[in-house]
């Protein structure tokens, strides 16, 4: 199977990345076709025409609603994997980092509780040339006997995806998973998805994606309250009930930004990462499907800091919107490659994510307009009846999510988060201008998020003390299971 832009240094190569290239030239034809019929529509009559394109959107948007209600359904709570193989894989861990020195230390400390023989474990911290106060600040702590610094050259584009692919060539694990700075991953996780693909016995399991879950306790400052809960539902439904139904479906999804659990052998055929592609994990996990292989999901989850205020919270968001329209654009060009089932999974997640961020704003200015000249005119009209049904139909799914999400991920989710949720994804407008200014003046730029420490001031985090007592009853039962065998 041909490589498609990873080489031996790592370094990408501009004409092999996808999300460098343009337009191709049935994208390019599909939007000439689109736009002239448009223009005779609207000439031939306007009003027939704008009733129309809001029908349609209605319909699409009622598309999506439905699979969500679908995932929601046949969505389960993923259980533990059974007994991980008597010989355990060797695994290896990359975590790329940038500027993140003041947590670094945080990151290197929950890294050390992975329950998993040292010398099995093979880790990177992967920092940039440049970034010399992240270098110290992991030097100055001691690092586990398997973790050890990789140092990628200066190149361009300065993405996570080009570091990752740096250290690609260096990886010994037959399985490998990504960390970034502020995630705190279950002991058990690398135990749970190498039990996970020892029982795959087709050979097609590619990745394993696991859930990613929003901290219930943080005593870090500059917090937004209003964004942390929202932040943590919207992961929620995301991660516990979007993806499980997808991956029960058997459809390929966009993968999360970390804790995605690889077949190394797998990632290398693929060639590694977009470096080109702010949402590298988005496009990989459809460039997975695309070769004929399946994508999972575990159960042990990977604990994580939401982005604070709306200051941190822009930058993100933009980031993975532009990504999302650079992982849909590349995947359209030759859409026949992904199947009807691959390109129905593409629109109802990276494209309903686009449209939904896109409309939400405009969606309730028009129903509040339409609301205000009822008031005024006594007179409803035709259009926005249809348009509030679909809205308040896609609202009670999207809360419906939210809500099982957060309990099957212990996260508190309130009868006031819920009323306040609207107002959060009509901010998800805003981020997809600012995401398509970006993608004009900067396409490949990396709109980083800043990471604080969660406990500043030197307190025990409630999270890590039990995450700390699970990783020590694991050992206990290991030690047991050792002391039987020996009797």
């Amino acid at each position: 199977m041909r490589s498609e832009g990873f080489t031996a240094p790592g370094e990408p190569r501009r004409h092999d990345s996808a999300a460098w290239r343009g337009l191709s030239l049935f994208q390019i034809c599909l939007c000439l076709v689109a736009t002239a019929i448009a223009v005779i529509a609207f000439e031939s009559s306007a009003d027939r025409f704008l009733n129309g394109l809001w029908v349609i959107g209605c319909g699409l948007f009622a598309a999506a609603t439905a699979f969500r209600v679908l995932c929601l359904a046949i969505s389960r709570r993923p259980t533990e994997s059974a007994a991980p193989p008597a010989s355990l894989p060797r695994y290896t861990i990359l975590c790329a980092l940038h500027d993140e020195a003041a947590i670094v230390s945080q990151l290197i400390r929950r890294l050390s509780r992975i329950d998993y023989p040292a010398d099995r474990l093979q880790g990177f911290l992967v920092l940039e040339e440049h970034d010399f106060a992240t270098r110290q600040a992991a030097l100055a702590t001691t690092l586990p006997s398997w973790l050890s610094v990789f140092v990628v050259p200066p190149g361009f584009p300065r993405t996570k995806p080009r570091a990752l692919n740096c250290a690609l060539p260096s990886a010994t694990g037959d399985l490998l998973t990504i960390y970034d700075a502020e995630d705190e991953p279950d002991p058990g996780q690398l135990r749970d998805a190498a039990a996970r693909f020892a029982a795959d016995a087709s050979g097609r399991l590619a990745c394993l994606q696991a859930p990613l879950r929003i901290r219930p306790a943080r005593a870090a400052s500059n917090r937004s309250p209003f964004i942390d809960a929202q932040f943590a539902a919207e992961y929620a439904a995301l991660f516990e009930t979007v993806l499980p139904g997808l991956a029960r479906l058997g459809l390929p999804f966009p993968l999360g930004g970390t804790s995605n659990h690889f077949r190394v052998d797998v990632l290398r055929r693929l060639g590694g990462w977009d470096a080109f592609n702010v949402t590298e994990d988005a496009d990989l996990g459809f460039r997975i499907w695309r070769h004929g292989y399946r994508l999972g999901v575990i159960a042990a989850p990977t604990w994580e800091t939401p982005p604070g205020p709306v200051g941190d919270w822009l930058p993100q968001r933009t980031r993975w919107l532009k990504g999302y329209m650079q992982t849909f654009g590349v995947h359209t060009r030759r859409p026949w490659r992904l199947g009807w089932r691959g390109v129905a999974a593409l629109m109802l997640t990276v494209g309903a994510g686009l449209a939904s961020a896109a409309l939400h704003a405009p969606s309730v200015l028009w129903i509040v307009s339409a609301l205000l000249f009822f008031v005024v005119s006594g007179v409803w009209p035709a259009v926005p009846t249809l348009g509030l049904g679909v809205l308040m139909l896609g609202i009670g799914a999207a809360w419906a999510s939210c809500a099982m999400g957060a309990r099957r991920a212990g996260i508190r989710y309130s009868l006031l988060d819920m009323l306040l949720a609207p107002a959060y994804w009509s901010m998800l407008s805003l981020a997809f201008c600012h995401a398509v200014w970006r993608l004009i003046v900067q396409p490949f730029a990396w709109d980083k998020t800043a990471h604080r420490a969660d406990t500043p001031d030197g307190r025990p985090d409630p999270l890590e003390t039990m995450l700390d007592a699970k990783a020590s009853d694991r050992l206990s039962a290991a030690h047991v299971a050792a002391s039987e065998l020996v009797a």
